[in-house]
């Protein structure tokens, strides 16, 4: 509820740089993911948790202030009346369903490394104190991969952009994840994996807001934001049933985290195929 209203807000300020403005606002979520962590965990060593939680609090408060003050649209505010089909409509539109589809599928996977990846660092053999820095390298290094592919989308074509990134993870979960054995190919795939998911953030907003009017922008993105939440929500229980079901081994999980954002990889190929066909363009 409040990342989605700062992302439209960014969508009607900017064109031709839309995918790197979003990647630079996407990018501080990272930067929290970096921070928090590692402050909540000293903080619980030396102050307890419940002063862990405040301190994290306060830091919240301190920055929504901020955000509350500073965050608004181009275009000025235009209420009306709450209506569900208005939320629906867009998914007439071949692309943009096309394009929702295709992020559905690759958020069922998005998420499983994040959660599950110190898990198995530590089923494979990696000490708990080094696991624990896993999720801020790849919180860190998504950093530059939410604006680097920005850049590279406004030059060379957002959902070119999209179908290169989307690619690569689910490469990097099947050929770097699934056979990592060791410290160093676990902190190997936290970076490239950090980089080339940290892409999906600032993209998928920018696609579809290439595919919609100005002023449908804050309807598209939550419209899509509604549906693939739910993927999300869905896949990290699916993530630990296949890691039950394996008796505590991690590959099942690795293997359906690939899959999924491999299929949904293709998706969008079929997205880019509905705007232009097989033309080598951008766009």
């Amino acid at each position: 509820m409040i990342f989605y209203p700062a992302m439209s807000s960014t969508g009607t300020w900017f064109f031709k740089r839309r995918a790197l403005a979003f990647g630079i606002m996407a990018a501080g979520s990272s930067l929290g993911g970096v921070i928090l962590p590692i402050m909540v965990d000293h903080v619980i060593d030396q102050a307890g948790f419940p002063w862990a939680m405040r301190s994290a609090a306060f830091l919240l408060l301190a920055l929504l202030i901020y955000a509350n003050l500073t965050v608004r649209s181009r275009l000025p505010p235009s209420p009306k009346p709450w209506s569900l089909m208005e939320f629906i409509l867009p998914f007439q539109e071949l692309p943009f369903l096309l394009v929702v589809s295709a992020s559905f599928l690759f958020f069922f996977g998005m998420f499983l490394p994040f959660n599950y990846i110190i898990l198995s660092a530590e089923y494979h053999g990696m000490s708990q104190r080094l696991a624990a820095y896993l999720v801020p390298i790849l919180n860190a290094v998504s950093i530059f991969g939410r604006t680097i592919p920005g850049y590279i989308a406004d030059k060379s074509g957002r959902f070119n952009t999209m179908i290169a990134t989307s690619i690569l993870s689910a490469l990097l979960v099947l050929c770097l994840w699934l056979p990592a054995r060791g410290n160093i190919p676990y902190i190997l795939f936290a970076a490239c994996f950090g980089f080339s998911s940290g892409a999906f953030v600032s993209l998928a907003p920018a696609l579809v807001a290439q595919i919609s009017d100005i002023r449908q922008i804050g309807l598209g993105t939550g419209s899509m934001f509604a549906v693939i939440s739910v993927a999300a929500l869905c896949g990290n229980p699916i993530g630990g049933a296949l890691v039950s079901r394996e008796g505590g081994a991690y590959w099942g999980l690795q293997v359906f985290c690939g899959v999924m954002m491999a299929v949904g990889s293709v998706v969008f190929v079929g997205a880019r195929w509905s705007l232009v066909g097989w033309k080598v363009v951008k766009v």
